[in-house]
């Protein structure tokens, strides 16, 4: 096999078109066999093969700066720069990264987590290169659901400006995470179903080849021919006003016809955009027929294509889209909204259900937000489903639009903690310390599915502002789904288990953790008492004094930022009510980025589990011995 001995780019270089074709058929068994396993980002990568191959073939990496923007189609990047060997261990605890990781290989220059950010950086890139006199090529690696992110237009608009060497690839394979939308998806479908545009310019500049010289008013003539030809032929010419050249679209799957034109673009000056075709899934039929599905698969069967899926509850995704659905058929003033996330927010059947109340805004999430605020303004419900990694995109929108004027838009923030596999860009660990600081907003969270389903309930009957439920990634708990889920008390906490001198303040998935500890000591004589917390603002105030009162040591047990969550937030209470004589410790997120594995490393690597939990009420008890006694 070609790949064997494929170890590091230089040893393409030498390779012939036809032995290209054989190795990008090599690396996609390579990916369908590997990720069968390990589960992964198999669609996205299947589809830039060809891509990946061309330029490490034609450019030097390191040397030549690529930029991927999110990485999750990075994989072949990773196979030809000498990972292929760890691909055992892809997005596992300790192994490879899915994304771009700079502390993996040098040839990785640029991470990314979330959409939109790749022509930033390789203006960015492009512009310290001349300041420092280097050379280098710039290459910007972004598909065409990115675009939709206004970042991407920023960008465009400062690299059209500025006019400086690099190239942009377009990877345009009509689908993000889920079907694009909007303007831009149907300008690139005009490009790519418009024929008579290419082969029209073509042949306009053959015939211009042939005229030995021309001068003056004639060559002036003959360009502003050229251009009217473009916009005759092809309506807009986006990235041409934008100060681009434009070249394509090509074939993303015909290698010499990516080498030509790669090569073409790299002889021609100031920032050029290749306007790249590619197939999603290419070359695996599961894959190819459900893209969406396959963006990031499980663990799955070759043959079949049948995910391995795990069995138990329904996850909180799930539920969360089936009370929507419920809310919704009895009130129609209710709307669900997503930056192109339907499907992992739970809301494919809600869409079904209700097409015109379903609206997806493409990868947008600042847009999304103020959208919500005008929908609110006008006496709608809007639900605003969004990841809580990706909800820190629209950060001004929610404190400018929608808190500061008290608008009535709810957040179901999901992946709120860990997510496991998909790693530093996605933990949802910062959303509390992010949001509970802003006027008018509630926030409280979940201890089980069914819980959630009042959530929403309390959420949709709260007219006096905004307010946000977060949950996690994970099936839930197995408890009982009721049929008529009631409000809850705003700023309310649930004694779960009474105790003596300890009391553990958890929220979410950390009420299992409590549990476990309180079970651990309980065998050793030791009753501590669990409150789930879930209405991290408001507090439970009254709660809050009587434990003070009642002289218990308080343990903030959540799966969030140490800095700034709800541990935080039980001392400020303290601090601002001047009691000074109750002792809280928290256990949390420390002060560092957590790296990808099974949510449950995630957890035993910052100490959320009960067994470390038990520990720190035992290191507490002698001194709680000698109160209760009367020694000192």
């Amino acid at each position: 096999m070609l790949l064997d001995g494929i170890n590091k780019p230089e040893d393409l270089k030498e390779l012939t078109i036809d032995q290209l074709e054989q190795l990008a058929e090599e690396i996609r068994s390579f990916l369908i066999q590997k990720l069968s396993v390990t589960g992964g980002h198999l669609a996205p990568n299947l589809g830039v093969v060809e891509l990946t191959l061309v330029m490490h073939y034609l450019f030097h990496s390191p040397h030549d700066k690529f930029i991927f923007d999110v990485g999750h189609q990075s994989y072949v990047h990773k196979i030809l720069t000498g990972r292929k060997d760890q691909f055992d261990t892809l997005r596992m605890y300790k192994g490879l990264c899915g994304f771009v990781k700079r502390s993996e290989s040098p040839h990785d220059v640029w991470e990314a987590g979330h959409s939109s950010t790749s022509l930033s950086a390789a203006m960015g890139m492009a512009l310290a290169r001349d300041f420092k006199g280097d050379t280098n090529r710039v290459v910007a690696v972004i598909g065409d659901g990115a675009l939709t992110g206004g970042m991407a237009l920023e960008a465009l608009n400062h690299i059209g400006h500025e006019k400086r060497n690099m190239i942009v690839v377009l990877n345009d394979n009509e689908m993000s995470i889920a079907p694009n939308v909007g303007a831009l998806h149907h300008y690139l479908g005009k490009i790519r179903t418009d024929r008579h545009y290419q082969k029209a310019k073509d042949d306009l500049q053959h015939l211009l080849n042939k005229i030995p010289a021309i001068g003056g008013k004639l060559a002036k003539t003959a360009e502003r021919f050229k251009d009217s030809l473009k916009y005759l032929l092809v309506s807009g010419i986006l990235f041409e006003q934008f100060g681009l050249t434009y070249l394509g679209p090509v074939d993303g799957h015909d290698i010499e016809g990516l080498i030509d034109i790669m090569k073409q673009a790299d002889s021609m000056p100031g920032p050029v955009l290749v306007h790249v075709i590619t197939v999603k899934g290419k070359g695996y039929t599961p894959a190819e027929r459900d893209s969406h599905a396959w963006h990031g698969a499980s663990p799955y069967k070759i043959e079949s294509g049948q995910m391995v899926k795990a069995v138990g509850p329904p996850m909180y995704t799930k539920v969360f889209g089936d009370i929507l659905i419920e809310l919704a058929e009895k009130d129609e003033r209710i709307v669900a909204v997503t930056p192109a996330m339907p499907g992992g927010s739970g809301l494919l059947e809600f869409a079904a259900r209700f097409p015109h109340r379903m609206l997806d805004v493409g990868i947008a999430e600042q847009h999304a937000a103020t959208m919500s605020a005008a929908l609110a303004l006008e006496g709608l419900k809007p639900v605003y489903a969004v990841y809580s990694t990706f909800l820190q995109r629209a950060y001004d929108q929610v404190v400018h639009d929608i808190c500061r004027q008290n608008l009535n838009v709810v957040f179901a923030i999901d992946r709120a903690g860990f997510v496991g596999p998909d790693g530093e860009t996605h933990q949802g660990v910062y959303d509390i310390a992010y949001l509970r600081h802003i006027p008018n907003l509630v926030l409280m969270m979940p201890k089980d599915e069914n819980e959630l389903r009042r959530m929403m309930v309390t959420s949709l009957q709260y007219n006096d502002g905004p307010i946000a439920v977060r949950y996690p990634r994970i099936h839930g708990v197995g408890v009982e789904l009721e049929k008529d889920p009631q409000p809850i008390p705003i700023g309310s906490w649930e004694t779960l288990r009474e105790g003596d001198a300890y009391v553990i303040l958890a929220v979410g998935p950390m009420i299992s953790v409590a549990e476990d500890a309180a079970e651990a000591l309980k065998r050793e004589g030791v009753n501590v008492g669990i409150v789930n917390a879930r209405f991290i603002k408001p507090l439970d105030e009254a709660m809050l004094v009587s434990l003070a009162e009642s002289g218990k040591r308080i343990i903030v047990l959540e799966e969030g930022s140490q800095l700034g969550g709800l541990g935080s937030a039980v001392l400020e209470f303290y601090s601002l009510k001047g009691i000074y004589n109750t002792a809280v410790r928290i256990i949390g997120i420390p002060d560092f980025f957590v790296e990808h594995g099974s949510i449950q490393q995630q957890r035993t690597e910052v100490g959320l589990t009960g067994e470390r939990v038990a520990s720190e009420i035992r290191g507490m008890l002698p001194r709680v011995i000698k109160r209760v006694t009367g020694q000192v």
